[in-house]
């Protein structure tokens, strides 16, 4: 019998599918060794041959400065001070890092210090054994960190435009950050610097408001306008002592905590003071008499002078620093006047001679028309004051202050009559003038008083004051002043008191409008109005 053999039957279904998944999974398998081999051999090349870092030990964070006594004896060289007569030389610069651009094996940044910036150039070179890592780190420091920077001082081929050094650039050798800025900064310097009024149509339009600026003050502070701003303020304040203690003026300090209205007025703030209340000084007025009539004969202060004033305008504060005088004279009150009146003139003369570098930094950004003024200064009665007014369409009363517009259009009158951005106004009505203020002998509603004004406002208000105890009382009363709470200011009088006269000058005032600048918060470090009290 013969038996026939039938073929295998083929595989189906999961059977053929499992042998399939077996031969991609053997297959993967393969790979996935092959590429962990190749890992592997790569991995130990680079373990064999590690890119030097030929720039260790001469970049990276420094440790927090204590003062331990290390680097005593390094010396560092002030950015303002870089130029071609140390081309070539090597220096120590401590300074911000406004900007940094790197790219490839370099790394361009503008350092600054002040109002003073130079570029800084930090490039891979052995020879100067400046690395990648080295180039990488300068490129991931933030902007406004301090830096120390080791470098070569280089002539460049073409004058460097942006910044205030143009003739040199810094070659790094060295780049330390002593002090990291966060990364995200709420105002960029650039943009706070930008100039005000720019007609270049490719010009960024970027600009920063006054209540960001006001409220990340610091920062704002480090721009080249504001740096200039204040120390060109900081001259306002030496020189008005310099030219006073060479006119033979004593500086005085008075107190800012009182018992009564300096001037008689209800703009005060009040403060509790133990069981009782007190006011902050409105002006040092009545301590500057009483030092007259103590014999000081010619005395001055500069201090902080408090305004209880619901005033939002461009020019009043409720702190700002009041530059006050004093003096007694012989025989009339102009004597007085024409010394405040010269020391204004020699001041104005030494900011153009002293700081014109600070003067062209500030009109980078914001347009300074420069200050006229005459010597010896300009002098017009209020009745003449009146009088131009009138010929110009506006009429003011005899007895009637002065408004705000009024003073711009009448300096305005003076400018292109006289040529000057200062004058003295004399001879204001008495109803205007505080209580202490002496009438004038020959008119009862005139007194012996006197403003003066930059670009037509007003930056002192000056007078005669009474002396006689009891006339100075009935002005008082007059006034509606409790006379027993100054009644050691009055007393100070029955003891014997030379006739006198002074003013009280507004530093930040007299900044503003000596740079012609519209509002007097950017002559306030950290100014004080009704709706600011911080930073």
């Amino acid at each position: 019998m013969v038996v026939s053999e039938e073929p295998a039957p083929a595989l189906e279904g999961d059977a053929a599918a499992s042998k399939k998944a077996a031969k991609k999974a053997a297959k993967a398998a393969e790979k996935q060794q092959k590429k962990a081999e190749h890992k592997a051999a790569s991995g130990q090349q680079q373990a064999e041959v590690p890119e030097a870092d030929f720039s260790e030990g001469r970049y990276g964070v420094v440790k927090m400065i204590q003062s331990t006594g290390e680097n005593r004896d390094r010396v560092y060289t002030d950015v303002k001070n870089l130029g071609v007569k140390l081309d070539g030389q090597q220096v120590w610069v401590r300074a911000r890092l406004q900007t940094t651009r790197a790219k490839g094996k370099q790394c361009f940044a503008v350092l600054r210090q002040n109002s003073s910036t130079v570029q800084l150039l930090v490039n891979v070179s052995e020879e100067r054994k400046v690395s990648k890592q080295m180039v990488k780190f300068t490129g991931n420091i933030t902007k406004e960190s301090i830096v120390d920077i080791f470098a070569s001082v280089v002539k460049t081929a073409a004058p460097i435009e942006s910044c205030s050094i143009h003739d040199v650039e810094l070659l790094a050798t060295e780049v330390w950050l002593v002090s990291a800025a966060k990364s995200q900064l709420p105002l960029q310097i650039e943009d706070a610097s930008r100039p005000e009024k720019n007609d270049d149509p490719e010009a960024l339009k970027i600009r920063v408001n006054q209540d960001t600026r006001l409220d990340n003050r610091v920062l704002d502070l480090r721009t080249p306008a504001n740096q200039a701003i204040f120390r060109l303020e900081a001259g306002v304040c030496r020189l008005f002592r310099d030219i006073l203690t060479k006119r033979g003026f004593v500086e005085i300090h008075t107190p800012k905590i009182i018992s009564a209205a300096s001037e008689g007025g209800a703009n005060v703030f009040t403060v509790s003071y133990f069981k009782s209340s007190a006011y902050l000084a409105q002006s040092p007025q009545l301590y500057k008499q009483m030092a007259i009539a103590a014999d000081f004969d010619k005395v001055f202060t500069v201090g902080a002078v408090f305004r209880a004033e619901d005033s939002n305008t461009h020019r009043h504060l409720t702190e700002f620093v009041g530059l006050d005088l004093e003096m007694s004279f012989k025989h009339h009150y102009h004597e007085v006047l024409e010394t405040i009146g010269n020391t204004f003139t020699e001041m104005f003369r030494g900011l153009r001679d002293e700081y014109a570098s600070e003067i062209a930094t500030v009109g980078q950004q914001f347009k300074v028309e420069p200050f006229k003024f005459l010597d010896p200064p300009l002098r017009l009665e209020f009745p003449q004051a009146i009088q131009m007014l009138k010929e110009a369409g506006v009429t003011v009363g005899e007895e009637d202050d002065l408004s705000t517009p009024d003073e711009k259009l009448l300096g305005r009158l003076v400018r292109a009559k006289y040529d000057t951005d200062f004058y003295i106004l004399d001879k204001y009505p008495l109803a205007v003038r505080p209580f202490y203020t002496m009438p004038d002998p020959k008119n009862p509603r005139v007194s012996n008083s006197y403003d003066m004004f930059m670009r037509g406002e007003e930056i002192l208000s000056g007078a005669q004051r009474i002396h006689d105890p009891e006339y100075l009382t009935e002005r008082a009363k007059h006034h509606g002043i409790d006379v027993s709470k100054i009644a050691a200011y009055i007393e100070s009088f029955r003891l014997g008191c030379p006739p006198h006269a002074g003013g009280g000058i507004g530093l930040e005032r007299v900044v503003m409008l000596y740079l012609g600048l519209d509002n007097i918060r950017k002559t306030s470090m950290f100014p004080r109005d009704p709706k600011r009290v911080t930073p």
